[in-house]
């Protein structure tokens, strides 16, 4: 399974994953895909994310049992603690 959820995305960049994925909510869009598609996916929405912003998650063998990445600038940072991928919000 895999999410990626954008926001302040233009619309090619919108149009491109409702290729891809199902469209769920504005901006939510889930699939299930390999390896290989998912990172294609992750490639076009790093080149195509402009002034907006992404977070892309999918499963995986981790101990939270998923793993996920950020694109664009965000408030949320992510930050690894004992092997685990967490989010701290960086200040206004």
């Amino acid at each position: 399974m895999m999410v990626v959820v954008v926001n302040n995305a233009p619309p090619r960049l919108r149009g491109r994953l409702a290729v891809w994925l199902l469209e769920v909510r504005a901006g939510v869009y889930v699939g299930v895909y390999s390896r290989k598609v998912r990172e294609m996916i992750l490639e076009q929405v790093s080149e195509l994310i402009d002034q907006g912003d992404a977070v892309i998650a999918w499963s995986a063998q981790t101990d939270a049992g998923f793993d996920f990445e950020t694109l664009g600038q965000n408030r949320r940072q992510t930050v690894e603690f004992d092997g685990l991928k967490l989010v701290k919000f960086l200040p206004k």
